[in-house]
């Protein structure tokens, strides 16, 4: 009986900027400390996309041109590329259509998905979809976001938790006992009053009087959303830990969205994995949303080796969450 057509991840390639924003350089321009901030959030500097007219779509075409060129894929096979990302260049057209012009993936068509830090997850499970159909064969997936464009810097609460990145994996067809295996999605809309960006859509357009008001940045209620993410996180890991009869001592690695070190301490421990088996970035790279997870497989990605299995996991705005359960394929 032939085996049916997984989607798995035949690469993967990131991209963060130069410039490094360290909790010193915090220190300057609000009222914190690198203790502060290192004790609660476990990090101690991000990367920050500097100059004009620089729109996440620079990142996001820098982690794509790395990964076609390091799976020698010609941009011309690419079937499809999904942008997850939550600041876009322009509200239109859309980032991927920027992208896939600039890497010259024109035979591909492109959108974004914006699902916030579970962005990325949400946007590998679609892209999935038309892999195991046998739609396409070839289909990118990036996750980028310069969420320094929406911080306000005199806010210490969400200044010091976020920085800039994209990271991109490539999806491809696999009849062997590798791929996306499994995945969970969930959202509760009623999350939104705790995390939020409350003007610049159709609800309240752009005016003097948003911006006079600090409303096109994030806002956030940490304490809120660290109790629900932390909940919510372990549920989804353990129910698929648990549907898929997978125990701790089968899983490689845990890689879960950077969204605070705290969080993926109690998530691992709720879900009985040590914490030498989940991946973290964050204390180098903040929290970058939709880049997180991406960027953690391309740091990691020399600790992998063929069938090691891996539990994805996120938390994001909205409230949107899940987890996916993969295995590291060639």
């Amino acid at each position: 009986m032939k085996k049916p057509i997984r989607a798995a991840i035949a690469g993967v390639h990131g991209h963060v900027p130069d410039y490094i924003l360290t909790n010193a350089e915090l220190e300057k321009i609000v009222d914190t400390t690198d203790e502060w901030i290192t004790t609660r959030t476990g990090i101690q500097e991000r990367r920050i996309l500097k100059g004009d007219d620089q729109g996440s779509s620079v990142m996001g075409i820098k982690a794509v041109k790395g990964l076609l060129e390091k799976t020698d894929t010609d941009p011309q096979d690419i079937d499809l590329i999904i942008c997850a990302t939550i600041t876009p260049d322009v509200l239109t057209p859309a980032t991927g259509n920027i992208i896939a012009h600039a890497v010259g993936a024109t035979h591909a068509f492109s959108y974004d998905l914006q699902a916030a830090c579970s962005g990325f997850l949400y946007a590998m499970i679609t892209g999935a979809q038309f892999i195991e159909t046998g739609k396409y064969r070839k289909v990118v997936v990036v996750g980028v976001d310069k969420m320094s464009s929406i911080v306000d810097y005199t806010d210490r609460k969400t200044c010091i938790l976020f920085g800039d990145g994209a990271g991109a994996i490539l999806l491809a067809p696999n009849e062997s006992d590798s791929g996306i295996m499994d995945s969970i999605l969930r959202s509760d809309g009623a999350g939104e009053e705790h995390l939020h960006q409350k003007a610049g859509g159709s609800r309240r357009p752009p005016s003097h009087a948003t911006i006079d008001a600090k409303e096109h940045y994030l806002y956030q209620n940490g304490q809120a959303v660290f109790k629900v993410a932390v909940l919510k996180m372990a549920e989804v890991v353990k129910e698929i830990m648990q549907r898929n009869c997978l125990s701790s001592d089968d899983i490689a690695f845990i890689v879960p969205h950077q969204a605070n070190k705290r969080i993926l301490t109690v998530v691992a421990q709720r879900a009985g994995v040590a914490m030498n088996k989940v991946m973290v970035n964050i204390d180098k790279l903040g929290n970058t949303t939709a880049a997180t997870i991406p960027l953690c497989l391309w740091q990691y990605e020399a600790q992998l080796k063929p069938g090691d299995r891996l539990i994805f996991t996120t938390f994001g705005s909205g409230f949107t969450w899940g987890s996916a359960y993969v295995v590291w394929g060639p």
